[in-house]
């Protein structure tokens, strides 16, 4: 199959919308959207890039099968959620907690929304993976509990208590921080 570039004019009519032809075409269209995916996932943009590289590496020789289920996309971020858990993953990952995380201030100045983000960041590298695959598909995917079950095939229940576990451990993360704890 030959594949062509997406313009404009496609954009306009409608193309970002349609079902994408092939793997290349589906690449193009919607592989910018995993990167971001998979970055938010395990903040590390040089990781994130190896997760989808790797997981689409997969999909390719499958890719015929992938097209004919009916979100081919959900089942990419599946794959994608999966990897990150891993256990190979995990032991090559190599995050590291920083001891001090800066105050935070109002968020009134650009460089106190930075320094927030970067806060929240290093929260996150500071949970087991999988409650940060489900703080990370329920308020950065807005996803409902019973979706983030299904893509990490667990109970509903365990979904809400990861998350219950999660945001405790934030909040003493930063009482820790900030001597309140």
């Amino acid at each position: 199959m030959i594949s062509r570039e997406v313009t404009s004019s496609d954009l306009a009519a409608g193309a970002d919308a349609r079902r994408p032809e092939g793997f290349d075409d589906f690449v193009r269209l919607r592989g910018a959207a995993l990167l971001r995916f998979a970055y938010v996932l395990c903040g590390d943009a040089h990781l994130a890039e190896d997760i989808v590289q790797e997981v689409l590496a997969r999909m390719h020789p499958r890719w015929g099968r992938v097209t004919v289920m009916d979100s081919p996309e959900a089942y990419v971020r599946t794959a994608i959620v999966r990897q990150f858990l891993s256990w190979r993953r995990r032991r090559s990952a190599g995050e590291a907690v920083v001891a001090e995380v800066p105050e935070p201030p109002g968020l009134d100045e650009p460089q106190q929304r930075v320094l927030a983000r970067d806060q929240m960041w290093q929260l996150l590298a500071g949970l087991p993976r999988s409650q940060r695959a489900v703080l990370v598909l329920r308020f950065y995917c807005d996803l409902p509990d019973a979706d983030i079950a299904v893509l990490l095939d667990c109970r509903e229940t365990t979904v809400r208590s990861q998350a219950a576990r999660a945001l405790a451990r934030m909040r003493t993360m930063l009482g820790e921080v900030h001597g309140d704890g």
